[in-house]
């Protein structure tokens, strides 16, 4: 039988990975956020992870927007039914804290970079942000608009601030129905420097005021769940402003071709990765490894930016980050870490929300209710 190319790499995977296949349970499931981040998944290590291992079935779960909570209602049933789970930094040091989700050792975990840099150098520190993380890649959470709004009389929204104008870009807004990044937009567009944005959001005054600054489009705002919400409600024309991942924009704007723009002003940098929940049993646990150990090799991620704009983790990723699967366009330009549209950029502090959240979400619902 002749040899592919393909196959000699997944043999060459398999002959270097941790577990043996006789270990390994033959089913995953595996939580994720659905769309087209999930399918980039699916096509860039999933589907090839499978062609090595027919045997193997996956079922997804698209619930990681809760997984902070249902993993804690698993744990509090005695019922754990999720193998591996996607979620943010902030999410995965919550769980990491709370005990729900494993420690592990990069660089036991993790293939080495294809030059034997040790996994935990090729992601960093900047990337390894807690003892239970995984990193996967680099988003960010932005705003897209309608760029054929006759009231907006030719006008185009540059800033952050203009999603808070009203007057001179009014309709229908849709920003997401919790309180990381709207806050801390709110605050900057009430006068707040970049830098002490965690600060303020330290005290009753500065929530208040986020709270305030966020009363004034309220009534113009469609609040989403899902990250399919935004795009769709663009592409519908039922909003005109929507905050939403910069994959999801990309999809509905290249990849659909609709009547849609990004605005790259104050983009949320955030990260986003695997954790293994506490109490697999072994088998299970086995696959999982085996798993991961191919999914966020330099090859794997590299080839997830084929299929949305954000950005790999490992470092020995980005070099290999090129055209697009389908289009064949540069997915450079596209990234949230292009020099051009990074430029006004902040990063998610996922420690703070970590300490902060479940106050924050309790806080921010009232208003929402009120």
């Amino acid at each position: 039988m002749k040899r592919t190319t393909s196959m000699l790499l997944a043999s060459a995977a398999l002959a270097a990975s941790p577990a043996l296949a006789q270990d390994m349970a033959d089913e995953m499931t595996i939580v994720s956020w659905g769309g087209a981040y999930q399918n980039s998944q699916l096509k860039a290590y999933v589907e090839p992870y499978q062609e090595m291992h027919p045997e193997v079935k996956v079922v997804w779960d698209e619930s990681s927007a809760e997984a902070v909570a249902k993993l804690r209602a698993q744990n509090e049933a005695g019922n754990l039914t999720w193998d591996l789970v996607d979620v943010t930094a902030a999410d995965a040091m919550r769980l990491c804290d709370e005990g729900l989700a494993m420690e592990i050792d990069p660089d036991e975990l993790l293939a080495e970079a294809p030059d034997g840099t040790p996994a935990s150098e090729d992601f960093g520190e900047e990337m390894l942000v807690s003892d239970c993380f995984i990193p996967q890649i680099a988003y960010s959470y932005t705003f897209g608009y309608r760029t054929d709004v006759d009231e907006w009389n030719g006008e185009v929204p540059t800033e952050i601030c203009d999603v808070f104008d009203l007057e001179k870009f009014p309709g229908k807004r849709s920003l997401e129905k919790r309180p990381h990044n709207n806050l801390e937009w709110a605050l900057m567009c009430s006068g707040v420097p970049m830098d002490e944005v965690y600060d303020k959001l330290e005290t009753d005054e500065g929530i208040q005021m986020a709270l305030d600054k966020l009363d004034t489009i309220k009534d113009e705002t469609v609040w989403w769940t899902s990250g399919a919400e935004t795009p769709q409600l663009l592409a519908d024309g039922e909003v005109v402003f929507g905050s939403s991942y910069n994959g999801r924009l990309f999809s509905v704007i290249v990849e659909q071709d609709q009547p849609v723009d990004m605005m790259w002003d104050a983009q949320a940098y955030d990260l986003d990765g695997w954790v293994i929940p506490e109490g697999l049993d072994e088998p299970t646990l086995a696959r999982v490894k085996d798993f991961l150990y191919f999914a966020t090799d330099t090859q794997r991620l590299a080839d997830q930016a084929k299929y949305i704009s954000y950005g790999p983790a490992r470092k020995s990723s980005a070099p290999m980050v090129s055209q697009h699967a389908d289009l064949g366009i540069d997915m450079a330009p596209h990234m949230p870490t292009n020099p051009d549209n990074a430029s006004n950029a902040f990063v998610i502090n996922y420690e703070w929300w970590a300490d902060y959240r479940d106050d924050l979400d309790a806080r921010f619902q009232s208003w929402l209710a009120q």
